[in-house]
């Protein structure tokens, strides 16, 4: 029951996080109701329903007819799907439902970075906010009141993820500035950080290890396939979140995984 609820949920905040990252990325402001790109009218309550709406209206504007792109009830489906595995994945981990619902506010997060950086490769700066507001309450959740943690030693380890997300920074960081901002957006850079503030360092360099194992993939079979150039620019964002997701939910089997293949046991 609870993952048909979970799948509800996610379709009406996926028609949220779409509003969310084309606003967002374009530097508009997230208030006021939604309209229709092409003729500016205002969209009403029965043209905004997930999914159904754009079914509905076969794809189309009710005033304009001109078409809705179908990445929008995709992305919706799609948020909804996410929501479930995230609890699912969340579950495995550890029992709290609180914890549960932090991890869906990361994954909330991160769908949103995922569609800006596809659709207008940004990554909005208040997206990266958005998380470390997230971590820092999961931290002090954990440490302080599940944990009952000394203030000195929360400091300790708060300025400890705060070294990780330096450090797990540095390689893009490195990669930005000798590329000159072509090889590396400084918003991938600053999404690093957040990754290592949030993992931590080892699991950090994980989730940058799949993401550059991931991109170059995706980036040797878009060559492959002709649907890209040596020139063209891929998005890094989306494969960032898919390493930082991974290693969320799974950093131990992953870790295990990579020792073994470097022959590290």
């Amino acid at each position: 029951m609870i993952f048909i609820y979970l799948f509800i949920v996610g379709l009406f905040f996926g028609s949220f996080l779409n509003v969310l990252a084309d606003r967002l990325s374009r530097d508009e402001t997230i208030l006021g109701r939604s309209k229709c790109e092409s003729c500016q009218h205002d969209l009403y309550t029965l043209d905004l329903i997930p999914v159904i709406s754009y079914f509905l209206l076969r794809g189309k504007c009710r005033y304009c007819k001109k078409k809705f792109s179908i990445q929008y009830p995709i992305s919706e489906i799609l948020t909804g799907v996410i929501f479930m595995m995230t609890w699912y994945f969340s579950t495995m981990i550890t029992r709290n439902p609180v914890l549960h619902i932090f991890h869906i506010g990361f994954a909330a997060v991160l769908i949103v970075i995922i569609l800006a950086d596809l659709r207008y490769q940004v990554i909005p700066d208040q997206m990266q906010i958005a998380l470390v507001i997230l971590q820092l309450s999961r931290f002090i959740y954990i440490n302080y009141i599940v944990l009952h943690f000394g203030y000195v030693d929360i400091l300790r380890m708060f300025i400890g993820n705060v070294i990780s997300g330096l450090e797990v920074m540095a390689p893009l960081l490195l990669i930005y500035f000798l590329t000159r901002g072509r090889g590396m957006g400084f918003g991938d850079v600053k999404f690093a950080f957040i990754i290592g503030f949030v993992l931590g360092l080892i699991p950090g360099f994980g989730a940058l290890y799949i993401s550059f194992v991931v991109g170059g993939l995706i980036g040797g079979l878009l060559l492959l396939l002709k649907l890209g150039k040596r020139k063209s620019k891929i998005p890094f964002g989306p494969f960032l979140v898919l390493g930082f997701y991974l290693m969320l939910f799974f950093e131990n089997d992953i870790t295990l995984f990579l020792a073994k293949i470097y022959g590290v046991f």
